[in-house]
């Protein structure tokens, strides 16, 4: 019978390169601890990396910029995924994801109807925040990420440009689904989503 360690990294191998990796991808290999046991000695041959605890990367190389390391949105949609939870980026996560903003925020804060946690990547930490199935009912992803940043903008600092940017991200949706997410927001957003319909 194979060794823990040549099942775990047998299984590694298949992976894709980039992938993210928690201990509980191997559950039938052995017990927790011996999995994380195994994990933490492929972290010291370099096989993996280690982000956080409980939470590896399969690293990806490049000849010229050496380990890429994932996003903190790949990173928490993994978490997500695993945990079989919804989440969506609220303030200057979402604004970055939809072009309004190109700041770094060091503390990301996701929306979850998962667990709340806070995990730390480094200088960063990624918040899961628990809120209201009604924060996660839309049926459009860039019409959540436009509810989110747009309260972190403000109903009174809303420029002209972030208007129109929104405005060509939102074009690409749905009526439907414009129409449904709208009556998710506050009535000052709805209202700015379904300007997108009166100009289409």
């Amino acid at each position: 019978m194979e060794s823990i360690d040549k099942q775990i990294y047998t299984k590694i191998s298949r992976f894709k390169r980039g992938k993210i990796i928690f201990p509980e991808d191997f559950m039938l290999s052995g017990s927790q601890d011996a999995i994380r046991q195994a994990l933490h000695r492929l972290v010291k041959k370099s096989v993996l990396t280690r982000l956080a605890p409980g939470i590896f990367l399969y690293p990806k190389l490049d000849k010229e910029l050496g380990m890429l390391n994932p996003s903190i949105d790949e990173i928490a949609n993994a978490i997500a995924k695993r945990d079989k939870a919804r989440i969506v980026p609220t303030g200057i996560q979402a604004m970055n994801s939809l072009g309004l903003s190109t700041q770094v925020p060091m503390k990301i804060v996701y929306l979850t109807d998962g667990a709340p946690r806070t995990i730390k990547l480094g200088k960063r930490t990624i918040k899961f925040k628990k809120t209201t199935p009604k924060n996660l009912a839309a049926k459009s992803r860039v019409c959540e990420l436009v509810i989110q940043a747009l309260r972190i903008i403000g109903r009174n600092n809303v420029t002209q440009n972030q208007l129109n940017r929104i405005n060509r991200v939102l074009a690409n949706e749905s009526q439907d689904a414009l129409i449904h997410d709208s009556r998710l927001a506050p009535a000052w957003i709805g209202k700015i989503m379904l300007e997108t319909l009166k100009s289409e």
